[in-house]
């Protein structure tokens, strides 16, 4: 069996590692823009260019054959590649370009679920580039969210779209420009009510009309300990032995669950010309709030790094699984969790995310590793000789996992201390500290 993988990074390792678990012993042919050297010991071939070169790409698919493609990044899925791959006859664990809207544009994710009457959106507004619109859009933050307010460019930016009042924002002059600034880029803006309480990611396999979720797990984005600095692609995560999180009660989980559901049905009817629907991982981001739980936005694809904290816990085939997501036929037994739970802490250059100081000086990892550790690397190059580089943005994941948080903090706390090299990460992810004051925070909010 042949796998196509279209992906880089940390989470593409993970995937590599996962999919290289499975009885199948697939061969892994590997298209990244990276050559990210955990993928490539564990891949019968890689490929080293634009994976938005999309007439390449099909022609390393014709030429290698695979039985499905699996694709890691937001970029090609939102560009269409699945829909380019199905043209050759190779199916993707990821969705088409259409049901990629749930995460290519914000409005798009707002309007279905207020069109299917699916209650879990905050109030909002999209704003098009139709007429003046300054004034609406200034009188809608001042007069309906009273300057407490979020504004998301209407398209993929790579994560840094969307900018939060307090935090980016610090006047309502500011917002306004902003807003203003993504309609000139995209067309639309998304402005929005800026939410009080705790986030969380819950991620479901999805085949169409089924829907099985993953653990939850929380992430991380400040840079700092204290969740101080700035935000970052993320700098850690962990999850519970329970599959849920301790600040969440039992009705948030089933209540994200459930919108995670009925969120795929509705991209099955806004879809009609994919009969099957929308296939692969659906990604709800979400917090916790006073009166239950709010989408705060929809991915169509894995979390990096919640994929780390995710993929080393599978104990079902996730060559069986991805074939059951593509023919329509998933079902719970093709997805076993093993109820562990996990703590990640990402090794970043020492001036991540501001500069990038330390690019191309050499990184050691401890070596072997223990048997409830995980290393997955992300941006390092490697010398013939074998030696790590540091590249400009997140290093690796190191992975605890144990039958508590604390012990799996303690484990990749251990880990990350024997990293040798011009690097730093949170030390604070998975403490009971940090820990107690989300479920504090949690307790004080639903308190008042």
């Amino acid at each position: 069996m042949k796998i196509l993988l279209l992906t880089s990074s940390a989470r593409g390792h993970a995937i590599a590692e996962t999919l290289a678990r499975s009885r199948h012993m697939p061969a892994i042919i590997n298209i990244c823009p990276n050559r990210n050297p955990g993928i490539r010991r564990l891949a019968a071939e890689q490929y080293v260019m634009d994976i938005m070169d999309f007439p390449a790409v099909l022609e390393i698919a014709k030429q290698t054959k695979p039985d499905f493609a699996f694709i890691g990044p937001d970029d090609p899925i939102g560009g269409g590649i699945v829909d380019a791959l199905e043209s050759i006859g190779v199916p993707s664990v990821a969705p088409t370009k259409d049901c990629a809207r749930i995460e290519s544009s914000k409005g798009f994710a707002r309007e279905l679920m207020r069109k299917h009457g699916i209650d879990a959106s905050p109030r909002f507004r999209v704003f098009e580039t139709t007429s003046d619109q300054i004034e609406p859009i200034r009188q809608y933050i001042v007069g309906d969210l009273r300057g407490e307010y979020v504004v998301k460019y209407d398209a993929l930016k790579g994560g840094k779209g969307v900018k939060v009042s307090g935090e980016h924002l610090h006047s309502i002059d500011q917002g306004v420009a902003y807003a203003l600034e993504c309609m000139q880029e995209c067309g639309r803006v998304v402005i929005e009510e800026k939410l009080i309480g705790v986030e969380f990611s819950l991620m479901s396999f999805t085949s169409g009309k089924t829907t099985i979720d993953m653990p939850a797990v929380q992430d991380h984005k400040r840079a700092c300990d204290g969740d101080t600095g700035p935000n970052t692609g993320g700098m850690g995560t962990y999850s519970d032995a329970n599959h849920s999180l301790p600040f969440l009660t039992a009705q948030d989980l089933a209540r994200a669950s459930e919108v995670n559901r009925l969120v795929a049905a509705a991209l099955m009817k806004e879809c009609p010309e994919h009969v099957e629907g929308y296939k692969g991982i659906l990604y709800g981001g979400f917090m916790a709030v006073r009166d239950g739980v709010r989408v705060i936005e929809y991915n169509a694809r894995f979390g990096d790094p919640e994929a780390l904290n995710i993929l080393p816990l599978l104990e079902t085939d996730f060559v069986d699984l991805s074939l059951a997501i593509i023919n329509g036929e998933l079902k719970p037994e093709h997805v076993r969790f093993a109820r562990k739970a996990t703590v990640c802490k990402y090794i970043t250059p020492a001036s991540y995310p501001e500069a990038k100081t330390e690019k191309g000086r050499p990184i050691v990892f401890p070596h072997p590793l223990p048997e409830n550790g995980r290393l997955y690397v992300g941006d390092i190059s490697e010398d013939d000789d074998g030696t790590f580089r540091l590249g400009g943005s997140r290093t690796a994941g190191i992975v605890g996992i144990a039958d508590t948080i604390a012990d799996a903090e303690s484990i990749a706390e251990n880990l990350c201390e024997q990293v040798k090299g011009p690097v730093r990460f949170r030390k604070d992810i998975g403490t009971a500290e940090l820990v107690k004051k989300r479920v504090e925070t949690m307790k004080q909010i639903r308190s008042t």
